[in-house]
This record gives structure tokens, sequence and C-alpha cells, in this order.
């Protein structure tokens, strides 16, 4: 799964821009604001239909435009467009599929799966839970077709439970439809979770291996809640906390991914580079094991490849991109410090992005034997 075109209007700093980018391996090359890591938000915005640089999606908005408007193209028999218009004074996101317009944002999420690696990314270590449930929910969502509906019933009920909660006069009869809904399907959502992560863990200790030497670092799936109860339980032994607090404290939108060496957190125990190495060792075992459940490949956007990188665990990361044969798109300042990762069969383009403005860079050797 590639994209083989991409044109971008009205996006931050950019120019009107239009791009044809290879199926391998793309280098976009730029000055601090120039306009790269823009290139690999309108990606983003394109596939998940939000950015990761504002959580207002006016934002990213040129301020000399009053819209913003990206397109996209997957190559495929046939090909299949993408497309995502924001005006500025209009809240509501119109997103386009082979020119029909798509109502939900999971379609787009579907058809076009996104890995970023960036500076945000540290959060799936020294975040907060939700960054990690983010994490395992893109994994289980893209490999169980029936993630999405439960997670969506799970919201609803959620929703409603803690309405209920924060009536001054508690409705029993309502509060046991309610939780009877919850723990249905977060008993499926548990489920689901916890099978995907009996398949994710070899595939992530497997590729960690090859970019990293850490004994004893563990990775646990935290369901969030007691282990040795059933959700429903939980939920009718803690209705006076619950009520107390307004809000449901125990189920799966507390779940966790708990990384840790030696019992202490892995965040507390590693530096930045270490940190950076077991993200990215995270990002590409999911990316491994789509393509083994699903045969589809993932798009790779990595902001700033080289930062907290020495040369050979550069060069070992590349190698590991290499050997997924998927599309990336990886911005640097210096093009220097990539040079000679490629193997001479691996397509590598360069771009360069100068005041907001690409071109194609011109080929250097950029590829070893």
């Amino acid at each position: 799964m590639t994209l083989d075109r991409l044109a971008f209007m009205g996006l931050r700093n950019l120019a009107s821009l239009e791009m044809a980018p290879r199926p391998g391996i793309n280098i976009i090359v730029g000055a601090n604001g120039s306009g790269k890591t823009s290139i690999l938000e309108g990606i983003h915005i394109l596939g998940m239909g939000r950015s990761f640089r504002t959580q207002q999606l006016k934002h990213a908005i040129d301020h000399d435009d009053q819209a913003m408007m990206l397109h996209g193209r997957l190559a495929g028999d046939p090909p299949l467009p993408l497309g995502i218009r924001r005006r500025r004074d209009q809240s509501e996101l119109e997103m386009r599929m082979a020119g029909e317009r798509v109502a939900r944002v999971a379609q787009l999420v579907e058809a076009l799966p996104l890995q970023l690696i960036n500076p945000d990314a540290f959060r799936l270590l020294e975040g907060s839970p939700s960054s990690r449930r983010e994490f395992l929910d893109w994994g289980v969502f893209h490999v169980e077709h029936d993630f999405l509906d439960a997670w969506r019933r799970v919201r609803r009920a959620l929703k409603h439970r803690n309405a209920l909660l924060r009536r001054d006069r508690i409705d029993g009869r309502s509060l046991d439809v309610w939780d009877h809904e919850l723990a249905q399907w977060s008993e499926r959502i548990d489920a689901l979770r916890h099978a995907y992560m009996e398949a994710f863990l070899p595939v992530f200790e497997d590729t960690l291996a090859e970019l990293l030497s850490l004994p004893g670092l563990s990775l646990r799936y935290s369901r969030g809640w007691d282990r040795q109860r059933t959700l429903a339980e939980v939920l009718q032994q803690g209705r006076e906390s619950d009520s107390q607090m307004g809000f449901t404290q125990q189920g799966p939108q507390r779940a966790d991914l708990k990384l840790r060496i030696q019992r202490r957190p892995a965040a507390e125990v590693l530096s930045r580079g270490q940190q950076k190495l077991v993200v990215s060792a995270l990002k590409l075992a999911q990316g491994r094991l789509l393509e083994k459940a699903t045969g589809r490949t993932c798009i790779y956007l990595i902001d700033d490849l080289p930062a907290e990188l020495d040369a050979e665990h550069r060069h070992v990361f590349c190698r590991w991109l290499e050997r997924m044969e998927c599309q990336v798109f990886i911005t640097t300042v210096d093009p220097e410090v990539l040079s000679g990762v490629w193997q001479s069969t691996t397509p590598v383009e360069m771009f360069h992005v100068e005041h907001g403005r690409l071109a194609a860079y011109g080929m250097k050797d950029f590829t070893t034997e």
C-alpha cells in the first residue's frame, strides 16, 4: 500500500504542492521552519482526519487561506483517490474516497494505515495511558473487524453511565441497564486486546532485539480492572464510590501497556536514544504484524529520524525499514547523516523544501552496495 500522488493546498506555510513519492524511501530535506514537517502533517491528516501538531485543525490552515484541501492517491488497480477539505469558518471535515463522500474517519484510517515516529511518540513510554491505549487500539482495529463496533458500544454505555452517576439521585434500574451493556462489550474489547497482545509481543521482542539489547525489558497489557473479578462485579460493587467521584473508575477506558525494566518504568531507566529505539520497535512491530495478519503494509512518517540516534543505530533502523518493503517519508535537516545507509536496490527519492516550496533534490548516492 503506497501513495503515488500528493497534492496539498492551504496547509500552513506550504505553497500549493504536488508530489509524486516513490513506493520506497522518500527523504524530505530542509532547514528548520521550511515546511518539511508540514508534509508529514498533511499525510497524517489525510489518513487520520486530524493533525499531530494541533488539537484544532483550523490552526493548520495557512493564515492567508480560508480552506485547506489535501488530496492523495493510493496506488492500485484501480487507484484509490482520497481527499480532505477543511474550511476555516466551518467545524465539519469533508472527507472523500474514490470521489464519494465519507461519513466516518474510521474509513480513512482503514484505507491508509499510518505509523508516526516523531518527538510526540515518546509519550508511549513517558506519557499518560491514553497514548498507549490509542497505540494498542490502532493495532486491534486494523486486524479485528468487530473491534470498532464493540469500542463504540463501550463509549456509548460509558457516556450514559457517567451521566447517571452525576445525578443527585441515582436511577438504579437505568444504571443496571448500562452496567450490563458496558460489562458485556468491555469484556469483548478486553478479549480482542488480549489476543492482539499475544500476537504482538513476540514480534516486538524480535524487532527490538535487532535494534537494541535490553535484558529485563517487559511489556504487559493491563485491562483496566481487577483481574480476579468480572467487570459486572466491579461495576456493581463500586457504584457508591463511582457516584461520589462522578465517573466510572474501572473499565477498558483505564487499560494500559506497562513497559518496565526489572519492575521499574522503562522511561525512568532508559536514555533518550534508547527510548527512541524502543518506541521505534513498537511502531515497526505493529507494521510487521499488520502485514502478517492482513497482507497490508503501513506507511511510515518519521520526523527527524537522525535525532537521538548514533550512526550505528540509524543504520540498523533503516535496514528494518528496507526489510519491511514499506513506503516511508523521512524528514531531516542534514541529508548527509543518511548517506550510505540504504542498499543499492532500495528506491530512494530526495525532496528539498525551502520557504514552503518543494523540488526534487537531485539524486546523490545515498545508497551503499
